[in-house]
């Protein structure tokens, strides 16, 4: 049974941990605002020499979304504590994909990932070596079905998927994510590399993670709860976050049905 620290609050457990990673979108702000009890529990951990990296499955590079939570109000100090799903898939990009053509799948916004090989990007998806995706196309971004269809003919194709996440909640909405669009490329037939939470090498390029004991914390089962449980490293549930609904009937149901092993969770974190 996964403890609640609601009333006993992170501080009951943190002398027990090295490194926290810690989610940032669900967990530090709703892509809109930041949540100060989250800004609190950083100065928290700061206080008490923890060392905390601000882990997101967001498809840029750190730059982008440091600069993003710096308008948010984060200062500067917290801001350089960020790794990026976008960071991890770029490093694979310059290193194994750079003379390659490819076929983007997402906003216009997410060109900032690519563009150091942006020479590289096609129009014709047939023509391409291989697809990035980072989300969705502005015009179909709530239509599924079209990816099936764009998928029939290509699923021989590599496509690299830089945000596993399968939703998101921007505020009260929910909207998909990139990982929505690989999971129907993948249904296909298709082969998908993925970066970001959950998979190992976005941990292991985040920080020194050799002999610490760390607890990760997010609002993601999928994501932040499952690559923890791959770690092996303790995990913590944010119950507030996407799967609020589901866990506000039985949280211990919720552990089955996913496959997952939460420890604690908080309905937001609290110090």
């Amino acid at each position: 049974m996964p403890k609640n620290l609601d009333d006993l609050g992170l501080k009951s457990v943190a002398n027990s941990y090295d490194v926290f990673f810690i989610d940032i979108w669900g967990v530090l702000h709703n892509g809109i605002n930041l949540y100060q009890n989250s800004v609190n529990v950083l100065n928290e951990l700061e206080k008490s020499n923890k060392t905390y990296i601000l882990l997101t499955n967001a498809p840029r590079p750190n730059s982008t979304v440091i600069e993003f939570l710096k308008k948010m109000g984060l200062d500067e100090n917290k801001c350089s504590k960020v790794y990026t799903s976008g960071e991890s898939a770029l490093k694979h990009l310059e290193k194994n994909y750079k003379e390659k053509k490819f076929y983007h799948i997402g906003p216009p916004r997410d060109f900032d990932l690519f563009k150091l090989f942006e020479k590289n990007k096609i129009d014709n998806l047939e023509q391409s070596d291989f697809i990035l995706c980072t989300g969705l196309f502005e015009e179909y971004e709530e239509d599924l079905k079209y990816y099936k269809e764009l998928f029939k003919s290509v699923i021989g194709k590599i496509m690299i998927c830089t945000n596993p996440d399968l939703i998101v909640d921007r505020g009260n909405i929910t909207e998909y994510c990139a990982g929505s669009v690989a999971k129907i490329f993948e249904d296909l037939g298709g082969k998908v590399e993925y970066f970001g939470k959950p998979y190992p090498p976005v941990y292991q390029q985040a920080t020194d993670i050799k002999d610490k004991k760390i607890l990760c914390i997010g609002d993601n089962l999928n994501t932040d709860i499952k690559g923890a449980n791959i770690q092996n490293f303790d995990s913590m549930l944010i119950s507030s976050g996407i799967h609020k609904k589901e866990i506000d009937k039985n949280i211990e149901k919720v552990q089955l049905k996913y496959n997952v092993k939460i420890n604690y969770y908080q309905s937001l974190l609290k110090w």
